[in-house]
Protein backbone atom coordinates (compact mmCIF):
# COMPACT_ATOMS: atom_id res chain seq x y z
CA UNK A 1 0.00 0.00 0.00
CA UNK A 2 1.72 3.35 -0.72
CA UNK A 3 -0.22 6.86 -1.05
CA UNK A 4 -0.34 9.12 -4.35
CA UNK A 5 1.94 11.33 -2.57
CA UNK A 6 4.45 9.05 -1.78
CA UNK A 7 4.73 7.75 -5.75
CA UNK A 8 4.72 10.94 -6.65
CA UNK A 9 7.83 11.82 -4.83
CA UNK A 10 9.81 8.91 -6.40
CA UNK A 11 8.71 10.01 -9.39
CA UNK A 12 10.18 13.54 -9.08
CA UNK A 13 13.17 11.80 -7.40
CA UNK A 14 14.02 10.84 -11.16
CA UNK A 15 11.90 13.44 -12.99
CA UNK A 16 12.04 16.80 -11.02
CA UNK A 17 10.45 18.25 -13.59
CA UNK A 18 7.17 15.79 -13.88
CA UNK A 19 3.47 16.77 -13.70
CA UNK A 20 2.00 13.44 -11.92
CA UNK A 21 -1.28 12.44 -11.96
CA UNK A 22 -2.01 9.21 -10.31
CA UNK A 23 -5.83 7.17 -9.61
CA UNK A 24 -6.15 4.61 -6.93
CA UNK A 25 -8.17 2.14 -9.34
CA UNK A 26 -9.79 0.09 -6.49
CA UNK A 27 -9.29 1.77 -3.40
CA UNK A 28 -6.99 -0.58 -1.91
CA UNK A 29 -4.02 2.25 -2.73
CA UNK A 30 -1.94 -0.99 -4.82
CA UNK A 31 -3.61 -0.79 -7.89
CA UNK A 32 -2.88 2.51 -9.80
CA UNK A 33 -3.08 4.47 -13.26
CA UNK A 34 0.27 6.47 -13.37
CA UNK A 35 0.24 9.89 -15.78
CA UNK A 36 3.99 11.36 -16.18
CA UNK A 37 4.15 14.47 -18.11
CA UNK A 38 8.15 15.17 -18.08
CA UNK A 39 11.07 16.86 -20.61
CA UNK A 40 13.15 13.56 -19.99
CA UNK A 41 10.76 12.01 -22.38
CA UNK A 42 11.39 13.44 -25.53
CA UNK A 43 13.36 11.81 -27.92
CA UNK A 44 12.88 8.51 -26.22
CA UNK A 45 10.54 5.71 -27.36
CA UNK A 46 7.29 4.69 -25.57
CA UNK A 47 8.59 1.71 -24.12
CA UNK A 48 11.99 3.46 -22.58
CA UNK A 49 9.74 5.97 -20.73
CA UNK A 50 7.53 3.07 -19.21
CA UNK A 51 10.96 1.35 -18.58
CA UNK A 52 12.08 4.65 -16.66
CA UNK A 53 9.04 4.73 -14.81
CA UNK A 54 8.87 1.63 -13.82
CA UNK A 55 12.75 1.78 -12.35
CA UNK A 56 12.01 4.89 -10.55
CA UNK A 57 9.04 3.45 -8.30
CA UNK A 58 11.01 -0.58 -8.52
CA UNK A 59 11.54 -0.51 -4.36
CA UNK A 60 7.79 0.32 -4.16
CA UNK A 61 6.90 -2.88 -6.59
CA UNK A 62 9.65 -4.94 -5.19
CA UNK A 63 8.28 -4.88 -1.91
CA UNK A 64 4.83 -5.16 -2.72
CA UNK A 65 3.35 -1.45 -2.10
CA UNK A 66 2.77 -1.25 -5.71
CA UNK A 67 0.59 -4.62 -7.21
CA UNK A 68 -0.39 -3.35 -10.44
CA UNK A 69 0.04 -0.26 -12.80
CA UNK A 70 -1.12 1.01 -15.79
CA UNK A 71 1.39 3.97 -17.09
CA UNK A 72 0.96 6.60 -19.48
CA UNK A 73 3.67 9.01 -20.43
CA UNK A 74 4.11 12.44 -22.31
CA UNK A 75 6.44 14.95 -23.26
CA UNK A 76 6.10 18.06 -21.39
CA UNK A 77 6.74 20.92 -23.25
Amino acid sequence: MIRNDAMTALIRETFPDAEVEIVDLTGTMDHFNVLVRSGAFRGVPLMDRHRMVESALSGARADGRIHAMSIRTEVLE
